[in-house]
Order: C-alpha cells, then structure tokens, then sequence
C-alpha cells in the first residue's frame, strides 16, 4: 500500500476516468479543485460520492455505485438518457491532491445500470468479473443468433452500407435521399449517425419501404438534414441467408430442429 496514505493527514481525493464508446472520455474528482494526473485533467465534482469498495481475490462479480448531481458541462441528463453513456469504461483511482503523481487504483468497469431522480444521478458500476455471469453455452432457436456481418456471419458489408442524408422526419419514420437497395432490405439494419444533434448514436431500424426508413424507436434529437449511415439488415431466417446472402454454411441457428410447438401440431396441419 502507497505510504502517503498512512499519513496523520489524509489528502485523499477520488477521481473518476469515464471513456465513452465513442472515444470521448472526461474526468471527475471529488475534490474542490481539478487535479491533473498524467496529463489528464479531472474536473471538480465534488457532490460525487461512491458507495463501499470491496476488492479479492475471489471471482464473485463486483459491483458499486457512483452518485452525484449532474453536471452539464460533463454528464447531461439528455446524453444520459439517450444512451450515449452506455458500456463506457470507467477507471477509479485515489489521489494525493498535493502530489497528484501520487496515486492508487481502486478498480475499474462498465456503467450499468443508471437512475435519475430529481436531477441526481445513480450509476452502477460492474466489474471486469460481471462477465463471468453470461451463460456459457447458446440456447437453440430457429433464427440465426449472429449480426450481419459480424464474425461469425462473415457476410461482407462493404457493399451494403451507404450514406444518405434525412429530408423528412415523422416520430420514428425517416425519409432519406437515397432509396433501399431491394424491397426490405435496410430492415432489421443499424442506422449510424453522422452528424446532427444525434451524431454518434445507432438505431435499430424496424421496417423501410422505399426511401423511408422506419427506427425501433424516435430519435433522441432533432434529425432533419442529419447525414446517417445505413447498413442492410436480415430477417435471421434460413430462407434469407440461403436466397439473398449464399451464406447457410455460416448459420447461426437450429431451423429444423423441433421446439415446443411441436406438441400444438395436429395430423394433416
């Protein structure tokens, strides 16, 4: 253990180091004034508290939380909310604040799960162990269980993604530039933002039609005259990965194998 932290006086602070999945990453100590560590400044927050660190050597999952006022400059209810947060890495260290090259890791992980009560900000914190939780082994299912175009579907998308640009917006319902390549076949896609007030978030698109594209959810912010980025989709079936893609060798499903819906069948259905 550091030996400044034996000292009579403690001059302890807590910074928090917060790298969104984007690349965007900001700073956050405890402390009354910003501190500087390794380059890299932690804005004063000092309303930001943790709940008890527990560390061993055990494998059980850790866990804690992180609560404080939301900061606008830094963490914004609206950011927070339409999921630009998500997954982020968070590092916890504490600092000598009269020597900030004196320092001590406490842990680090992912932000969980997050709450929001009268402007105060409740972030779960799960460690590198919460993996350890995830099922071992796939469950069967008739539908594929890979993303196109992921490892495990192989399927290339350097042809299927395109850019085009928002011209009418409609709740959920986008009108875009460009048409979809063939009769349906942006649904079940990811549309990527560009740019705009949503730039650097995704979208689950359910349905196109066309030049129109209708998401899983409305928009987080305004989208009119946004440049997106639209990836083809696929309905995970057998039929579609054999027809469309020529890729049934890569399957990621269990279509002929008999489910529970077997004991609903009758003769002659």
């Amino acid at each position: 253990m550091a030996s400044w932290l034996d000292e009579p006086l403690a001059t302890i602070a807590l910074c928090w180091r917060v790298e969104r999945c984007d690349g965007v990453a900001i700073g956050l100590t405890a402390h009354d004034l910003d501190l500087v560590v390794d380059g890299f400044i932690y804005r004063a927050a000092p309303g930001m508290t943790p709940s008890a660190i527990q560390r061993g050597a055990s494998f059980d999952a850790e866990s804690m939380d992180v609560t404080g006022a939301l900061s606008g400059a830094a963490i914004s209810e609206a950011d927070l909310l339409a999921g630009r947060w998500d997954g982020a890495r968070v590092a916890l260290l504490a600092v000598d604040w009269t020597d900030p090259a004196n320092r001590q890791s406490l842990g680090e992980g992912t932000i969980g799960a997050v709450e929001l009560k009268r402007g105060v900000l409740t972030a779960e914190l799960r460690g590198l162990a919460a993996a350890l939780e995830a099922p071992v082994v796939e469950l069967t299912s008739p539908e594929c269980r890979a993303e196109l175009g992921d490892r495990r579907c192989r399927v290339a998308m350097a042809g299927r993604r395109r850019f085009a640009r928002v011209i009418a917006a409609d709740g959920a319902a986008l009108t875009l530039d460009a048409d979809e390549p063939l009769p349906g076949g942006w649904a079940g896609g990811r549309l990527r933002w560009i740019s705009g007030a949503n730039s650097g978030l995704e979208d689950a698109i359910g349905a196109s039609s066309g030049a129109v594209v209708t998401l899983r959810r409305a928009p987080r912010f305004d989208a009119m005259g946004a440049l997106v980025e639209v990836s083809e989709g696929c309905d995970k079936s057998i039929a579609t990965c054999a027809a469309r893609f020529g890729n049934a060798a890569n399957f990621r499903g269990e279509p002929y194998l008999p489910g529970i819906d077997l004991l609903t069948r009758y003769p002659g259905a």
